[in-house]
């Protein structure tokens, strides 16, 4: 292992003792904000540490056992213990490496997917389609809850604009945000489209952006008088009672300009309510991005400046390609992944930002 990341997971091991001690204060016990802080502290250092502890035991039993090879009588037992500890010391790299990497408390949280059509008319509606489809689905295999939002469909059966909640369950637990986190950008998508009558391929772009669900404790506060509430008719497909209402609702948040609404649910509480989670996280959104824009000068982030017309991924179905350009993947199962198979595209997204955490951890030991 890396001298730097030794020195990170000792100061793991002298921070437990710190909170062993601090924990074990009747002033701290006292006061259960602070108790209670030390303690979520305290679960995850240990976590850390008791795992450092299992690496230092594995690499000592290492050392031992090599040092008994020479020795005949113990030589095929040396052997083994030395492969066991080797594999297993492997392994416990790899998990603390990750353990260290800084963590988004957003991560976990739920998330808001925008999906909208840009340029290429119809057949940009109904890659939108497509696309909610493909996140829709992968959200199935994982366990996980969907909700439309805020919809806006197009002539052929596709959208123009559409917003889905997602949200873990309790077997699979959340971690929306942090899985489609790195969807956020343009989508190109290049095909025959349905309504081309001469078998040409046409390319046309959706844009995707991915918020994360505000913690209502840690929400930014928004003052009511920035606020434009607008009640109008639902349209589209909901029921007589939707639409036959000013149920739905739209809120202009006016310092911003950021504007949210909502038209699924069945009454205008509910609506507002709704639209008023995605102002604010888009609210929130736009500040995560102001700040990310800062730090890009120093360095650069996973999607660039995130601004959503980045072009990230491309959709080839003549090909049957599917290429991040962000990270150089291509992958020829598109079939697959247009029907929820994302794994392998969350999977590489997810590998590539803990590689570049990971250097910038080492770059910030040795400055």
């Amino acid at each position: 292992m890396k001298p730097f990341l030794i020195q990170q997971l000792e100061r793991y091991a002298l921070r437990l003792t710190e909170l062993d001690f601090l924990l074990s204060r009747e002033d701290i016990m006292a006061d259960m904000t602070q108790f209670l802080k030390l303690s979520r502290e305290h679960a995850e250092v240990s976590a850390v540490a008791s795992r450092f502890a299992r690496f230092q035991q594995r690499s000592a039993d290492l050392t031992a056992a090599q040092a008994m090879l020479d020795d005949e009588d113990m030589r095929e037992m040396a052997e083994e213990e030395a492969a066991s500890a080797s594999a297993e010391l492997q392994s416990l790299e790899s998990e603390l490496q990750r353990m260290l990497l800084p963590k988004d408390p957003d991560d976990a949280r739920p998330a808001f997917v925008e999906i909208r059509a840009g340029t290429g008319g119809d057949e940009s509606a109904l890659f939108a389609g497509d696309l909610l489809r493909m996140y829709t689905r992968f959200a199935e295999t994982q366990g996980w809850r969907c909700e439309i939002v805020s919809e806006s469909v197009s002539e052929l059966g596709g959208y123009k604009e559409v917003v889905v909640r997602i949200e873990g369950s309790s077997t699979s637990g959340d971690g929306v945000y942090g899985a489609l986190k790195f969807e956020s950008g343009g989508h190109r998508v290049q095909r025959v489209p349905a309504t081309e009558t001469q078998g040409r391929i046409h390319t046309s772009a959706c844009t995707v952006a991915v918020l994360a669900e505000p913690d209502e404790a840690e929400a930014i506060k928004i003052n009511p008088s920035d606020l434009r509430i607008d009640t109008y008719r639902a349209s589209g497909a909901g029921g007589q009672h939707i639409n036959k209402t000013d149920s739905a609702v739209r809120i202009t948040h006016l310092p911003t300009g950021i504007v949210a609404e909502c038209q699924d649910g069945r009454s205008q509480h509910s609506n507002k309510a709704q639209a008023l989670k995605v102002l604010t996280a888009r609210i929130q959104e736009k500040d995560r991005s102001e700040r990310a824009a800062k730090d890009a000068a120093e360095r650069k982030s996973l999607i660039g400046s995130g601004d959503r017309s980045d072009r990230i991924r491309t959709y080839n179905f003549p090909q049957g390609r599917l290429s991040d350009h962000r990270i150089n993947l291509t992958l020829y199962k598109l079939l697959t992944i247009m029907e929820g198979d994302l794994k392998d595209v969350i999977d590489a997204l997810q590998a590539y930002e803990a590689a570049e955490q990971l250097a910038a951890l080492e770059i910030g030991a040795t400055a």
